[in-house]
C-alpha cells in the first residue's frame, strides 16, 4: 500500500522524509522505497531535451505522472504544475484535478505569499487536493 498524504503529514517533524525525483515507470521503480518522488517540471530538460522547464506543458506532466504512477507502489506522488498553468484559481484547480487523476497524489508549485490565494482556492475546492 502507497504511503498517503497523511502518513507524511504525521511524519513531519518526527522523521526524515525522503524524497526523489522520478519521471519514468523504471525509476520509479528503482526507487520506490523513499516516501515521496516528485515528478518534477525538470523532465522537460532531462527526458525530452527542453531548454529549461517553461517549454513543460500540462500534457507532458500528465504523461511523466502517469508513468510514475505506473511503477508506484510505495511512496507518494507529487507532480509540479508546469510554469502558467495555475495562474488563477480557476487553472490552478483544474489543472491539479487532471494532475491527480493522471496519478499524482499531491501537487506542487512555486510561489510564496502571492500565491496564498491559488493555494487556498486548490485546497478548499473540495477535491481533497493536497499542495506542496
Amino acid at each position: 500500500m502507497s504511503k498517503t498524504t497523511k502518513d507524511i503529514e504525521e511524519m513531519k517533524g518526527k522523521e526524515k522524509i525522503t524524497v526523489l525525483t522520478g519521471y519514468d515507470s523504471t525509476m520509479v521503480t528503482l526507487c520506490d522505497q523513499v516516501d515521496v518522488i516528485l515528478v518534477g517540471d525538470s523532465a522537460g530538460m532531462v527526458m525530452l531535451g527542453y531548454e529549461n522547464t517553461t517549454s513543460v506543458t500540462m500534457d507532458d506532466m500528465i504523461r511523466f505522472t502517469t508513468a510514475a504512477k505506473n511503477g508506484r507502489k510505495n511512496s507518494l506522488i507529487v507532480s509540479d504544475l508546469p510554469i502558467k498553468t495555475y495562474e488563477n484559481e480557476k487553472d490552478a484547480i483544474t489543472n491539479s484535478l487532471r494532475l491527480i487523476q493522471a496519478g499524482a497524489d499531491a501537487v506542487k508549485l512555486e510561489g510564496g505569499k502571492e500565491m496564498a490565494k491559488i493555494v487556498s482556492a486548490i485546497v478548499n475546492s473540495g477535491n481533497q487536493l493536497w499542495v506542496i
